[in-house]
């Protein structure tokens, strides 16, 4: 994760995520977010960690594009997306993949269709869906619950359901909020380890959680830490997170 001389983003290093010095503010409150700058590089795993309440949630809204800021500037995929035309943010979206906290299924659709909704959408052809969903179905352990709708699904059956249709178009970015948050340990390392795959076939991946057990399961993932609307190091200094310097 690359930073510039000054602490800000490096010039240098194209991220397929930039944020420089960016605020956020609800209202005429003071800001949620303050001067958070940071790359992020295409193809790494990132976790995003802190308290409850220290902003992650509205960090990750403005990543996928839900939330514009109120100052900074942030660049995705090589474009200013600040001041990006309505119109063109759907493309945008459909190459983020999103695993929300309160699971955001539809609740008439089965969980087959829920998984499809997003190849539905991209256009894909019905006779080249069935094999993917099934194939994520098996994976996440719902293969026998195919057909159900949400509101017959556990939390943690419809988690998987939420984490299934987010990777199934193997998007260039995921972003999740806190995706373990409602399963077992052990289906937690499967869903990371889910992950992990879709990350080294490139896709970029943005994890927040507020389990610290979680951060040693990737061993090669960078760690962005919020407190109190900052980024800052583990003493606790307001810092932009380190990275490799671009020579």
């Amino acid at each position: 994760m690359a930073t510039g001389d000054n602490g800000g983003v490096g010039s240098a290093v194209a991220g397929i995520v930039q944020f420089e010095n960016v605020g956020l503010r609800y209202g005429t409150g003071a800001e949620t977010l303050s001067d958070i700058s940071f790359t992020l590089e295409t193809g790494a795993f990132y976790f995003l960690t802190g308290p409850s309440g220290a902003g992650k949630t509205s960090l990750l809204r403005m990543l996928y594009l839900a939330q514009r800021p109120s100052r900074g500037m942030i660049h995705l995929f090589d474009e200013d997306v600040v001041t990006l035309p309505r119109a063109r943010m759907p493309g945008f979206r459909r190459r983020i993949g999103v695993v929300f906290q309160d699971f955001r299924l539809v609740p008439y659709l089965s969980a087959f269709d829920n998984i499809a909704l997003p190849l539905r959408v991209a256009g894909v052809a019905e006779d080249e869906i069935e094999t993917p969903v099934r194939e994520m179905l098996q994976w996440v352990g719902l293969a026998k619950r195919a057909e159900s709708r949400p509101a017959t699904l556990s939390g943690g059956e419809q988690q998987r359901v939420a984490i299934a249709r987010a990777v199934i178009t193997r998007p260039d970015i995921l972003v999740a909020d806190e995706p373990t948050g409602n399963v077992d340990p052990a289906m937690a390392g499967r869903l990371l380890h889910l992950f992990s795959a879709l990350n080294t076939l490139g896709t970029t991946i943005v994890v927040a959680t507020h389990d610290v057990h979680l951060l040693s399961r990737i061993s090669h993932a960078e760690t962005l830490r919020l407190e109190e609307g900052r980024i800052v190091d583990p003493t606790g200094a307001v810092r932009n997170p380190p990275g490799r310097t671009a020579s």
